[in-house]
């Protein structure tokens, strides 16, 4: 089934405005709902939430009121009366109580179909955000070798903090994937990894038995390369929420890899789910793809022909992630 492309900007617009207004408490129904309504074609899901992730937020003083939203940009103009003398700066403000924030962050991933080629469907990233005192400014424990030390203290990523506010959805990103993998392919002449990631699932049999966005999701990037020009990166992540599977038997033939293979194929839920991990979240090693294909060659066969074929592909030109 296809359903019509809907306008992404009105899309995009509609759903940043909910999102000021959907409480994080209502969780995926109230997105769910909002969905539903802007785009009534489709059928969208979420698929993966991921986290662990925090951006610099700014200052607050002692009484937790904000003295900028930009914590970088307030240190750089702070240090540079200074001279730019960071140790200079530290010992001068000792007395002052101001504190750096950061917002701690997960990004809920959904999914919608719309049409029948495993890239044909829209990615939704919504983040959910709460910022969080992160530590004291003024005095400084340890001298830090730079602004970026002082601004960022990577030991405080982890563990409980004070928290500034109620955590909020924000809108980060709404991607038609065929289309953006389009534009990947007018950047270079010869198919991409992420290409041949699609291709291979399309003449795969994890095609016929389940939708790609039940199982994957992009991490998607877009920078500028040294001439101005956008370059965008597309990496496939296994929409995994939880442990990740294991393959329980990596250096066997013959009897013991096809139940080995069975058994985590089932673990995932599609079959050919070890190959494409392999390429990604590397919890089956390479050499079961080699042993496949001697099987193979020695009249052991338990993949079909079209699976075989992908796995000999990928051997006489290997890609990955």
């Amino acid at each position: 089934m296809t359903v019509t492309t809907p306008d992404l900007t009105a899309l995009s617009q509609g759903l940043s405005e909910a999102c000021l207004t959907i409480s994080v408490a209502q969780g995926p129904a109230g997105i769910a709902n909002v969905l539903s309504r802007l785009a009534p074609g489709i059928s969208f899901r979420t698929v993966l939430t991921r986290g662990g992730w925090y951006r610099l937020g700014g200052v607050v003083d002692a009484q937790g009121r904000h003295v900028t939203d930009d914590l970088e940009s307030w240190v750089c103009d702070l240090v540079a009366r200074y001279d730019n003398d960071l140790s200079a700066m530290i010992a001068d403000q000792a007395r002052a109580q101001m504190y750096a924030t950061r917002w701690v962050g997960k990004t809920h991933y959904w999914v919608g179909r719309l049409g029948t080629q495993p890239e044909e469907f829209l990615q939704i990233e919504i983040e959910e955000l709460q910022e969080t005192i992160s530590h004291r400014l003024f005095p400084c424990e340890g001298m830090p070798s730079s602004i970026e030390e002082f601004i960022d203290r990577r030991e405080t990523a982890a563990g409980s903090r004070q928290v500034l506010g109620a955590a909020f959805y924000r809108l980060r990103r709404i991607t038609d994937v065929a289309a953006f993998l389009e534009a990947m392919r007018r950047q270079k002449p010869e198919p991409q990894p992420i290409h041949r990631f699609f291709s291979d699932w399309a003449r795969s049999s994890a095609n016929l038995a389940c939708e790609f966005e039940n199982h994957w999701v992009l991490s998607l990037r877009e920078h500028l390369d040294r001439y101005h020009q956008t370059v965008k990166s597309a990496t496939p992540v296994a929409a995994i929420n939880g442990a990740k599977p294991s393959f329980a038997a990596p250096h066997v033939h013959g009897l013991p890899l096809a139940h080995a293979i069975a058994r985590y194929d089932r673990q995932v839920g599609y079959p050919m789910a070890w190959f494409f991990h392999m390429l990604t979240i590397h919890t089956v090693p390479h050499t079961v793809a080699i042993a496949v294909i001697e099987d193979m060659d020695d009249g052991f066969g338990y993949l079909p022909d079209r699976d075989l074929e992908i796995v000999r592909d990928w051997l006489r030109r290997c890609y990955g992630f």
